[in-house]
């Protein structure tokens, strides 16, 4: 187990570095500036402004100083926000988006798995019908549209939530139910499918066999096995939800860890946009080498390599 954590980090290193060394050039490669925005900035203000935050040197000499400072957790200044720093502002945004993330993942799993359990011992009938209908509506439809049905139901004409910000526990509602209602319609046929490939296996006709109630076939046999690609996609969903859904905290007008990811790419705030995309990779990394431990717990007969 220790050797394949170990591997398992070395590779992770690996695609992080790859990660930041992709996204410095390429975004070096687009034209323009961080300062080109700004009004009445003198040929000279801009040298100086450049010189100051390094951008007036080599290209190649930007990436090594960048690199070696990010080695030391020193992801810089922001180029916008001035007398703040790249960590400053992942670390003040992060907890916002991390804990709607953290809430949507949750409601996912817990309706989303027990839902496809459903859907599977009803195969073809009309539960089964109505559950899939509404988790194919959750995959088809785009959350902004998610978002815009409940601030119009919810909010505008009912007036039972807020539309804006996270004042209370009701402004984390509709962002919530949005942020989960894809991942929950994709769970729930992830765990459809899975379901009805374990209930057709021989074992599970010998459980039924020897006289087994269907609550212990299902929830001891069954739901153990029937899990595994669920918990597979937890990892890469986890992650994507904790960084905090673009659209959703633009709509709801969420002070998260998207929406200042949205921000510094328009305004090309380039060492927000690199901190943001390294802590954004280290976690995507992190949480899929976590979800290959897990596997072990949930299934012991997993070999790890």
């Amino acid at each position: 187990m220790a050797k394949y954590i170990a591997k398992r980090l070395g590779m992770a290193v690996v695609t992080i570095w790859l990660v930041a060394t992709l996204t410095f050039f390429l975004m070096n490669l687009v034209p323009g500036g961080p300062f080109l925005s700004e009004k009445a900035v003198s040929p000279k203000a801009l040298e100086a402004l450049e010189a100051k935050y390094g951008l007036d040197k080599p290209l190649h000499e930007q990436y090594l100083t960048y690199m070696k400072d990010a080695l030391h957790g020193d992801f810089g200044d922001s180029l916008k926000q001035r007398g703040r720093t790249v960590a400053s502002i992942i670390t003040s945004k992060f907890p916002v988006s991390a804990k709607i993330g953290g809430l949507a993942v949750l409601v996912a799993f817990f309706v989303g798995v027990p839902l496809g359990c459903v859907s599977a011992l009803h195969r073809g009938k009309v539960t089964d019908n109505i559950i899939i209908v509404i988790a194919t509506c959750g995959i088809a439809v785009p959350s902004f549209v998610i978002c815009t049905l409940l601030m119009y139901g919810f909010g505008v004409k009912l007036g039972w939530l807020p539309t804006l910000g996270l004042g209370t526990w009701k402004h984390y509602i509709m962002p919530i139910t949005a942020l989960a209602f894809y991942p929950t319609a994709y769970i729930t046929r992830l765990m459809r499918s899975s379901m009805l490939d374990v209930l057709g296996q021989d074992y599970m006709r010998t459980s039924r066999a020897k006289g087994l109630s269907q609550f212990v076939c299902l929830f001891k046999h069954a739901l153990r096995n029937a899990i595994l690609p669920v918990v597979t996609y937890l990892g890469p969903l986890l992650a994507y939800t904790v960084s905090g859904s673009f659209i959703v905290e633009k709509i709801f007008s969420i002070p998260g860890l998207g929406r200042e990811f949205i921000s510094s790419i328009t305004n090309r705030d380039y060492t927000v946009i690199m901190g943001t995309t390294i802590f954004l990779a280290t976690l995507m990394v992190l949480m899929n080498v976590v979800v290959d431990i897990v596997y072990k717990l949930v299934d012991p007969r997993i070999k790890l390599k």
